[in-house]
């Protein structure tokens, strides 16, 4: 049944608690535990009757609840007489078939559908965890996007379990590019499908390779990889399962595609320098579309591996700085860079995406941000975290 949940309903839903409204009417959570009558434990389903104001549901007072199930019973198999009124099964819909009606009320009564059944549910649990302390009912079930246009597959609980939505629609951005799907571009992916862009872009015209699956987060079958799709295709098809609008450009960009950045809130450069990046680079800071360089260099120093992690950030604001300034790496650099040579180092492009996000998330304003560095390099060797730029 869809309906306007009112927040009590929700805050049950974004609790953890599996929550669903019958066509009739009713309120029903199910996956609770309880003492049967053998002292097992068992699961039911707590029902309450809905009072409906058009398509929104509203506590009206009644305290009067169901169980569907068996018998709930103390630790010793002896039902729960306080709690229980109706002891005979009692139909309320052809295939919600209540065992128990239920009657408690506390001396003020219930202040809504929330306080009602977390109540019943505890007195109900509290027996069941007597032989097995571990039981719950909540189980965060996933709940479908009630909203067709959302950005998600299904809702996004933890923001609001945490009382953040309001800080995490900082994140509800138009449009988000990332150019380059390697190693760092396919991190960066994995992060911002969890925000709630309404649309992500993804530009990279290579096939997914072996040597990429190594680099990427999750794992690809073998069957993926002799396929040799897209990776644009490749990461789309798996993050399209939670975020909807990821939409693939199996292309370069170029001169005859770059204008498509021009109406970005923001792009993520992930890919090598060359005179194509330089192209990109300029053309966004005449669009005005704050961006987001990031990139890695390894050396092979003895017999062990020696590197940097670079993140750059570019804003409209950032009129006195040239490309150059920012330290963009447009040309290949002298010498063999190991990185090239497509060694795995997974846990560095992670963190290179890891340090881009963050970045992303204080430029709108998710995280404080006191410093406002436009360039920061991690190095492998000591461990440090250098930030340098600021404005």
């Amino acid at each position: 049944m869809q309906l306007s949940l009112s927040p009590d309903l929700k805050r049950l839903r974004d609790e953890g608690y599996e929550v669903r409204v019958t066509e009739a009417g009713h309120l029903v959570v199910s996956h609770v535990p309880y003492a049967n009558a053998d002292r097992e434990i068992a699961y039911g389903q707590l029902v309450s009757k809905l009072n409906l104001s058009g398509d929104i549901a509203r506590y009206d007072g009644d305290h009067v609840a169901y169980f569907v199930g068996g018998m709930p019973s103390d630790r010793q198999g002896a039902p729960l007489t306080k709690i229980i009124h109706q002891p005979s099964p009692h139909v309320l819909e052809s295939d919600l078939v209540a065992a128990v009606g239920l009657s408690s009320k506390p001396e003020n009564n219930y202040t809504d559908f929330h306080h009602k059944m977390t109540t019943y549910i505890d007195m109900i649990i509290v027996h069941a965890r007597s032989i097995d302390p571990s039981v719950t009912a909540i189980t965060h079930s996933p709940v479908e996007e009630d909203d067709p246009t959302g950005p998600f597959e299904y809702m996004d609980s933890a923001s609001s379990r945490a009382g953040i939505a309001a800080i995490a629609n900082k994140l509800r951005l138009r449009k988000v590019a990332i150019v380059g799907l390697g190693g760092t571009g396919s991190y960066v992916l994995d992060l911002v499908a969890k925000t709630p862009i309404a649309e992500i872009h993804l530009y990279d015209g290579d096939d997914f390779f072996t040597h990429n699956a190594f680099r990427a987060p999750g794992a690809a079958s073998i069957d993926t990889l002799r396929a040799r799709p897209k990776k644009v295709d490749y990461f789309a098809g798996v993050y399209s399962d939670m975020k909807r609008n990821i939409i693939p450009h199996a292309a370069f960009v170029d001169d005859a595609n770059v204008q498509e950045l021009s109406d970005a809130d923001f792009v993520f450069l992930t890919m090598e320098g060359n005179h194509t990046k330089r192209l990109i680079v300029e053309k966004l800071i005449d669009f005005r579309v704050p961006f987001i360089d990031v990139g890695i260099g390894l050396n092979v120093v003895g017999d062990r591996l020696q590197g940097a992690v670079q993140t750059i950030t570019r804003t409209p604001a950032d009129t006195r700085r040239s490309p150059e300034r920012h330290g963009i790496a447009f040309d290949t650099p002298e010498g063999e860079d190991v990185y090239d040579l497509n060694i795995q180092v997974a846990d560095l492009n992670a963190l290179n995406a890891s340090l881009a996000v963050i970045r992303w998330k204080k430029l709108f304003g998710f995280y404080g941000d006191l410093e406002d560095e436009h360039y920061s390099v991690y190095e492998t060797d000591g461990n440090h975290l250098i930030n340098e730029d600021r404005r």
